[in-house]
């Protein structure tokens, strides 16, 4: 059977074509039906579906529990990453040591980034309990008349949200950026010795320039979970105090199966769509920068 080499060209195609359509009706389809919703008033339980344009965009800015939500995220993110970031760091240098048992401390550290968020998320609500809670249980072996309720307060929930996300997930970031620090060939601190270098110069002048484009690659994924992070508040605190701790990928949500308002919940959907987008375009053009 002869083929010609035209015929050839079209083979690639026929054989990925099975797989774009697959990832085409799961993930475009998805993003397009949510838009059209986002231009429509969906009530489920009163009925009502009608168009109505770009005022769904207009009533997020008016609405005092979605302006709370954003709020939060933005500090969640910033706060969580920034710790991410430094303690993750710090966390991959500890963990490039050598020392004795570093391997099994290597295997442990990973524990708590196996563990389903909404199994923290419900171990963390009884940990910070005022009555009974671990937390106050060890405050008050040092200070016995410690009273706190930690998850009614709205600072010191939102502290212990973001507390939880990191002993979760700063494991994962530091192991990842321990790979990186794998790939550093040891000759070269052995030179930065020879010439009289201490270890903050070694760690600024070698160490952070080597792994920041891996530190910067693994800010992309770390930050878009954050944005999306919903089943740890969900477990936890309920977005409570109020609306205090609700992250607005839990406020999507709750505007979806809760409210049944599927059109101000698709609109909420596409705005943060757009900016995780943004953001991710944004990091593309900083790691590149530093390929360069």
């Amino acid at each position: 059977m002869n083929i010609s080499k035209k015929s050839i060209r079209y083979i690639p195609i026929i054989l990925i074509l099975p797989v774009l359509l697959i990832r085409g009706f799961t993930t475009i389809y998805p993003i397009i039906i949510t838009f059209k919703n986002s231009m429509y008033n969906i009530k489920v339980l009163s009925g009502i579906n009608e168009f109505v344009g770009f005022k769904n965009y207009i009533e997020v800015f008016k609405d005092d529990k979605v302006i709370s939500s954003i709020e939060f995220t933005s500090i969640f993110v910033v706060v969580s990453m920034f710790f991410h970031v430094i303690l993750g760091t710090i966390l991959a240098l500890i963990l490039n040591l050598k020392f004795r048992g570093r391997r099994f401390l290597r295997t442990i550290v990973l524990i708590p980034w196996a563990m389903p968020a909404v199994v923290i998320g419900m171990a963390a609500k009884w940990g910070f309990n005022n009555d009974y809670g671990l937390v106050n249980d060890l405050i008050r072996r040092f200070i016995p008349e410690f009273q706190f309720n930690w998850l009614i307060n709205t600072g010191s929930a939102r502290s212990a949200v973001i507390a939880m996300d990191l002993w979760k997930d700063l494991p994962f970031f530091a192991i990842l950026v321990l790979s990186g620090l794998q790939f550093i060939s040891g000759d070269i601190y052995e030179a930065a010795k020879v010439d009289g270098a201490n270890s903050f110069q070694i760690f600024f002048k070698i160490t952070l320039p080597l792994i920041i484009r891996n530190i910067i690659t693994l800010c992309i994924p770390f930050t878009l979970w954050r944005l999306t992070s919903f089943d740890l508040v969900y477990a936890m605190t309920s977005g409570g105090p109020g609306e205090d701790t609700s992250l607005i990928a839990y406020r999507i949500a709750m505007e979806s199966f809760t409210n049944l308002n599927i059109g101000y919940a698709s609109t909420l959907a596409i705005m943060l769509f757009i900016l995780m987008a943004l953001f991710s375009w944004f990091n593309i053009r900083v790691m590149n920068k530093y390929s360069e």
